[in-house]
């Protein structure tokens, strides 16, 4: 696996500095969230919640002299190679998802109902049928994708590691939390959305570290997969 930015020669010091950027963010990434508009709808909104996320990242990341470059936001050294990782990440993904619709019936945990589809319409709007709508709200979609991607993997992820990186499983922590923190996100509760959301995430995790800490090959994964999400609503 290439650590890329933490490695054994550059382990940070300034533990207190790394929770206390984690205590604003998490705080901030939750509390933003109790203000909703409801003339511009919920993707706005998302977006708008967001960019207030992506603004405390990048003022507590510009406090650090870390930038989002060197978090993976750069271009990949060969556009091929990051496409087809993009395409295995996506399969992960949707493998992922099939085997959990499959055991989640028997496993000796209570999951509550998912309820995302009947919550779709109220979100999104109408979409049977209506492409003119689809093709109108996609671009939204497709940059919140990105955004999560920043804040997740980029942000959240990398800042957790600081935190724990004087331990040997710094890396694995964080890929479980943000896991744990985005599967939490997406529906406040322990459901059948927000555990696939975490299996969504703890992928996406170990795909980061894994292929080179490179973002572009995740967010591509992730618009692909939200786009299928939005086409079968169609």
């Amino acid at each position: 696996m290439n650590f890329n930015i933490l490695n054994s020669a550059s382990k940070p010091s300034n533990y207190k500095g790394f929770l206390f950027d984690l205590i604003i963010y998490i705080s901030v990434m939750f509390l933003i969230r109790e203000i909703y508009i409801p003339k511009i709808g919920f993707l706005a909104n998302g977006l708008f919640w967001s960019f207030i996320t992506l603004i405390v990242a990048t003022w507590r990341m510009k406090a650090r002299n870390v930038t989002w470059k060197e978090l993976g936001l750069r271009k990949p050294n060969n556009v091929l190679k990051a496409l087809g990782i993009s395409i295995l990440i996506l399969i992960a993904v949707i493998i992922s998802m099939i085997i959990f619709e499959i055991v989640k019936d028997s496993l000796p945990i209570s999951i509550a109902p998912d309820t995302s589809s009947e919550t779709a319409t109220s979100k999104f709007g109408n979409l049977k049928g209506n492409w003119l709508l689809f093709l109108s709200i996609m671009p939204m979609v497709l940059l919140e994708s990105m955004l999560e991607e920043l804040l997740d993997r980029g942000f959240l992820m990398n800042w957790i590691e600081r935190l724990f990186s004087s331990t040997a499983f710094a890396t694995i922590i964080a890929v479980v939390l943000q896991a744990a923190i985005f599967g939490f996100r997406h529906s406040y509760d322990f459901s059948a959305r927000s555990l696939t959301a975490g299996i969504i995430g703890l992928i996406m995790g170990i795909a980061y570290v894994k292929f080179g800490r490179n973002l572009w090959p995740l967010i591509i994964a992730h618009c692909l997969l939200n786009t299928m999400s939005m086409i079968d609503r169609i």
